[in-house]
């Protein structure tokens, strides 16, 4: 009898620990996904102004669709900034420097676009430093800012950027979520949601899938100049 009750306090405590560890791991992924906290450093998901001005970010490049977008930022006379991976620019240099010559500004969004969550401070170093190499080879002189792979973040990542003195990007519009493969509700979503200091997250650059990114684009230029907006840069929006 005695045996029993020991045995079944000891299965009381093992249940208490597993379901303590799983609400700290989803409490943990919850918090790796916030767009306006970190535990080391600061982040910038919106930068809060009274000035009607927004920046343009894209997600992934460099890719083949890079220069349909260029074309579209020339015509309108809007520059923007690429959020740059490292084996994409190995495999794409020259559209790398097409950025660049564009004069757009160019972020860090890691090598491998891997999750940065519980990844030793090598890894991270890897993913960030071989990137910056990469960036700057193709030219590119101003500061680099960072943006997790799909926004993601929990400890290592925001201690090395803070140690490196490197700003963390996120957004505060990604229309993508609510409305991908429309580019009608995409203009939509980001009209109903663009503040003053909005940091807009669009992915016009990969293939099929992001058709509908690059149709939007030009729709949102368009409407949100006729509503006083003025594009700039991350860089530029964080003097605001």
């Amino acid at each position: 009898m005695e045996k029993k009750i020991v045995l079944k306090k000891y299965l009381l405590i093992l249940l208490f620990v597993i379901v303590t560890l799983l609400i700290i791991g989803y409490f943990l992924f919850q918090l790796s996904k916030f767009r306006t906290f970190q535990f080391f450093g600061g982040l910038t998901a919106r930068i809060n102004t009274n000035q009607k001005v927004v920046a343009l970010t894209f997600d992934d490049a460099p890719t083949q669709k890079v220069q349909e977008v260029l074309t579209i930022l020339k015509e309108k006379q809007v520059r923007a900034t690429f959020y740059e991976i490292g084996k994409g620019i190995n495999q794409y240099p020259e559209v790398a420097k097409a950025i660049v010559a564009a004069k757009m500004e160019v972020g860090n969004h890691s090598y491998s676009h891997e999750r940065i969550v519980l990844k030793s401070l090598s890894f991270i170093d890897t993913e960030i430093q071989k990137t910056n190499e990469l960036i700057r080879g193709s030219g590119y002189m101003g500061e680099i800012t960072f943006r997790p792979p799909n926004g993601k973040k929990l400890i290592g990542l925001p201690w090395y950027l803070q140690q490196h003195s490197i700003k963390t990007i996120m957004w505060d519009v990604e229309p993508d979520t609510y409305s991908a493969g429309d580019s009608d509700a995409i203009v939509k979503y980001t009209l109903d949601h663009v503040q003053s200091g909005s940091i807009i997250l669009l992915h016009p650059l990969c293939d099929k899938k992001c058709a509908a990114d690059r149709e939007a684009l030009p729709k949102i230029i368009d409407t949100l100049r006729l509503k006083g907006y003025m594009f700039v840069t991350v860089s530029e929006l964080l003097k605001y």
